[in-house]
This record gives structure tokens, C-alpha cells and sequence, in this order.
């Protein structure tokens, strides 16, 4: 008989209680309910459609941001308006775990919120499963809010689409069967925060490329600071993206061999996850391809000057006191910031800055693009459509569902200008997504930041999940000194040939077309 280890029984018992205590989490107050456990709300016969929403934690009313400030309530507001728009509707807000096996569990049952909020990367794996509604017939059909209002030269009036500002990231998050589940609803960029204070002390400004960041970084370790300020899993995403970007843009015309008709015109060569599988099975993102290399090598490089423990998520105290000069971080860090009273200091934020030759021979010489994008990523589950027969093809139960349409109606509302400031620009946290609604003048560097190309690809999303805990892994192994630069990447080149083997097993792809096209790219690769 095969013994099972505690590890794995202690992991089978916290996921359980896991699940148990998100399950009542999920039920509403007893006071609210038609009997004690039953999860039902009480409403009156006039309310034919109770929604049920997992906003996520930026807009949760109540909440209070880093524990600064007065309660949010910007979407409870605009909750109470559409209500009283539909009187027959009810809107519940709910907070969802973000574990995958309670998704899961919710979305085979047909339990789910009718809308929550996930990467909709973490969306793409399931979308065979009609756990998901394509949101395309209702982006690509008027915002009926917009068009009541009568104005024909309105964004919205025509197409749901034309609303949201930032059209490459908002388009570009079809799914590989080219349809969209996403509706992104605000936008986040990272930069790097930077205590002004000790770059005056120590004599150092905010570098132009590479070579003068790793010459600032070795000046503010001699002068007994910590420079950056970073944890693991932000060398495994943001790190890797853009040092990939900086080493492979310049060969990308070479390498893209498939464009998306609907998202090339957004994305401008973004590399999808089975070109990587293809260009791997050519010899790419292994010992044999320099480039490659030089992503790791430069960034053990940087590892040098960052905090002495990777694994903690929590950065904020070491920054604040005045222990770090700089702190590698996302726009609602800057709220933090910007409202505490205490803390002393004068901060700015740049970006991180270009590679050169001489950083590597490789380097593409380019601005470092974008890494952020979609903050909250609305999903409209099949939950939406379970006021229709479950037997009927999902394209049927969509078209005749009453409840998905006022579920799709409750998503416009939400982004009708006037309604979405009231959210979005409550406080200071991600920039708005909805053409109109203004930036908040604090946010301002973030929203120059969006203004560059998207990144080529993104690693952590591009196969499963378990190669991106894999990766993550290996990351933190090999810049800890745990694991020479060969031996990551032996364990590395295992772990996207398992990454790509299982993604040609998942998904059928014609490698024909892909093969053509990398015939027919030779020349340019050549050049």
C-alpha cells in the first residue's frame, strides 16, 4: 500500500478548511436569511434576479486601504442606483478566495458568482469547459446606457468596445480560441518607488540605462543601504518578462509566426504561448540559445543588491523606515505612500531603464516595456445562465438567458463614465480604463508608463500553473545560490518540455502553418 507523507495530509486538511471556511464566508448574515444555513436571502416576489459579485479586495465596500482613510463605498453607491434603475434586481457583493481548487468546485457546480474577478489567463485553461461567457456579441454590440443618452459621437454609442482607453491590453486579452472572457475593467503599472531623500545623501539620480542603474545600486549598498527592494515572485514575473523583452525584441519580426487577426493590430508581435512551445522544439530558451542565458546571468547580476530575503511578500516596512532606497512595486503602493503622515521623506518613481551593449551583446536597445496592464479583470461565469435549461448548447443558453442580461446590463452600468469615476477614482490605486473619466494627477507616472508597446510574452502565464511554481522555484533556488546557472538550466529546459508537451496534448495546433512560417522567416533571421 502506498504510504501517504503528513506533508500530504496537512496540505488535504488546510485545503478542507480552506473551502469550509470560504464556503461560509460566502453565506450572508443569519438576520438575512429564510432559515439558519439555508444561504438565502429573503426578498420580496417583486426581485426576479439576485447577482451575485466577487469585485475583488481594490473596491470591496467597507474596506479601507492599507488601513488609511475613511471605508469605501463608491461601489455600493453605484450598486444602489442601478437598483434602483431595476427595482426587480438585486446586487449581492461577495468575497471570493482566490484558490483555484474552490474556483473550480464553484464553477463545475454552477455555484459560482455571476461575476468575479481573476487573471483572465488563469481563465484560459477552463474556457472548453463552459465555465465562461465570451463576452464578445456584448462588447461588440452599443453600451445601451450610452446610447439612451442620444449622443452618436459617444464612445459606447456604437460598440461597448470603443469605451475602454487603453485598446491593446483591453483587446489583447483574447483567449487562444480568440474570443474574449475579460472585460478589463482599470489598469495597473509597476515602477520603482525611490526615497529622494537618500539619493541626495548618497549623491546618486534616477539612471538613463542599465549600466548607470547597476552603477546607483553600487553606490547605495556601499553607503549602507539596502538599493531595491524586491520578492521572489516579482523576479519570476515582472523580472523575467522584461529582460526578455530587452534580449529578444530586436529578433521578434524573425520569430513571430502567427498573428492573431484580432489582437495584432493591439499587441504588435506578442509571442503566444504555442509559438514558445514551437521555437523551443527549435532550439530556443535552452543552453544552446545565448539569449537566453544572458536573462538569468543578468539577473543573478541585480540579485546582488536586492533585500537578503526574497521569499517575504511584505516590503513595505524596510522602505518606510528608511532601511531601503528604493522598493520595486505596483501604483496602489502609491496610496500607501501618499497618505502617510509619518513618514519623512520625499519619494518619486521611475521606470527600470534599457539595456545597452554593453549590458549585453544581445540587447535589443529599447525602452522597457509594458508589464502591467488589467488590474480588475471582470468574468461573467456560467452562473449568469442558469436561469435556462442546462441540456441546451451554451451558444442557446446565452441567447435566451434573462438573467445574463442583466448581469451584461449591471457590467455596462458600472461603466458608464459618471458611474465608474465614483469607483475607480475613489482613492488613489489603479488608472482608469474608460475613455473620459480623468487620472488622478498622483497617478500620472504610471499612466506615461502605459503609454509604451505591451511586453512580448508573459512566462508565468504562458503554460499550467505548476510550470509557473516550478519556475518560481527555480528562480528563487538558483538567485539564492542554491543552484549554478547550468544546473537551473537543466531543471529549466525539463520544465518547459513539460510545459510545451502538455500544452500539444491540451490543445491541438497546426504545426504546419507554424512550420511555413518559420520557413519562410529564415531570411529574416538570417539578416
Amino acid at each position: 500500500m502506498k504510504r501517504v507523507s503528513f506533508r500530504t495530509i496537512l496540505r488535504a486538511a488546510s485545503l478542507a478548511l480552506i473551502l469550509a471556511v470560504s464556503g461560509w464566508a460566502l453565506l450572508p448574515p443569519a438576520s438575512d436569511r429564510e432559515t439558519p444555513g439555508s444561504g438565502r436571502r429573503t426578498y420580496g416576489d417583486e426581485v426576479r434576479f439576485v447577482i451575485k459579485v466577487s469585485p475583488g479586495p481594490q473596491y470591496m465596500p467597507g474596506s479601507v486601504p492599507f488601513g488609511i482613510g475613511e471605508p469605501l463605498r463608491g461601489l455600493s453607491d453605484v450598486i444602489e442606483d442601478f437598483e434602483r434603475r431595476f427595482p426587480d434586481t438585486r446586487i449581492e457583493v461577495l468575497t471570493v478566495p482566490g484558490v483555484r481548487e474552490y474556483l473550480v468546485s464553484l464553477l463545475s457546480s454552477g455555484q459560482a458568482p455571476d461575476i468575479i474577478n481573476v487573471n483572465v489567463e488563469d481563465v484560459w485553461i477552463d474556457v472548453q469547459k463552459n465555465w465562461y461567457v465570451p463576452l464578445d456579441p456584448f462588447l461588440e454590440a452599443p453600451n445601451e446606457f450610452i446610447r439612451e443618452q442620444g449622443d452618436p459621437d459617444a464612445p459606447g454609442y456604437h460598440q461597448w468596445w470603443d469605451m475602454f482607453k487603453y485598446q491593446a491590453i483591453s483587446r489583447g486579452k483574447a483567449a487562444p480560441d480568440g474570443k474574449n472572457y475579460c472585460l478589463s475593467y482599470d489598469m495597473v503599472e509597476t515602477g520603482v518607488f525611490y526615497n529622494k531623500t537618500i539619493f541626495r545623501e548618497v549623491g546618486v539620480d534616477v539612471p538613463q540605462d542599465w549600466d548607470e542603474f547597476m552603477v546607483m545600486l553600487r553606490k547605495l549598498k556601499d553607503a549602507g543601504h539596502t538599493p531595491l527592494l524586491m520578492h521572489s515572485e516579482l523576479f519570476n514575473d515582472w523580472c523575467t518578462d522584461l529582460f526578455f523583452d530587452q534580449l529578444y525584441y530586436a529578433i521578434l519580426p524573425g520569430i513571430d509566426l502567427y498573428q492573431d487577426p484580432s489582437r495584432e493590430p493591439y499587441l504588435h508581435g506578442y509571442l503566444d504561448d504555442f509559438e514558445i512551445a514551437f521555437l523551443f522544439q527549435k532550439g530556443f530558451f535552452t543552453k544552446g540559445d545565448p539569449r537566453y542565458m544572458e536573462v538569468w546571468r543578468i539577473m543573478k547580476e541585480l540579485r546582488q543588491y536586492t533585500n537578503q530575503n526574497i521569499a517575504t511578500v511584505d516590503l513595505t516596512r524596510e522602505f518606510v523606515t528608511r532601511k531601503a532606497a528604493m522598493v520595486w512595486n505596483s501604483s496602489p503602493f502609491l496610496y500607501r505612500l501618499k497618505a502617510d503622515r509619518h513618514l519623512g521623506f520625499d519619494w518619486g518613481v521611475f521606470y527600470l531603464p534599457q539595456f545597452t551593449k554593453n549590458t549585453s551583446p544581445y540587447a535589443s536597445e529599447t525602452p522597457m516595456c509594458v508589464i502591467g496592464g488589467a488590474a480588475v479583470q471582470f468574468e461573467v461565469t456560467n452562473s449568469a445562465v442558469s436561469d435556462t435549461p442546462p441540456e441546451l448548447p451554451f451558444e442557446e443558453r446565452m441567447a435566451t438567458s434573462e438573467r445574463l442580461k442583466r448581469v451584461m446590463q449591471f457590467l455596462q452600468f458600472l461603466c458608464v463614465p459618471e458611474q465608474y469615476a465614483r469607483i475607480v477614482n475613489e482613492y488613489e490605486c489603479f488608472l482608469p480604463n474608460i475613455v473620459g473619466v480623468p487620472v488622478a494627477p498622483a497617478l500620472k507616472p504610471f499612466e506615461e508608463i502605459l503609454e509604451r508597446r505591451y511586453t512580448t510574452t508573459k512566462w508565468v502565464f504562458t503554460f499550467d500553473l505548476k510550470f509557473a511554481e516550478i519556475q518560481r522555484r527555480l528562480i528563487e533556488l538558483y538567485l539564492n545560490g542554491g543552484i549554478s546557472l547550468d544546473g537551473f538550466m537543466d531543471w529549466q529546459t525539463s520544465n518547459i518540455a513539460y510545459g510545451a508537451d502538455n500544452l500539444f496534448f491540451r490543445r491541438k495546433f497546426d504545426v504546419d502553418e507554424l512550420q511555413r512560417a518559420w520557413e519562410e522567416k529564415a531570411p529574416i533571421r538570417a539578416g
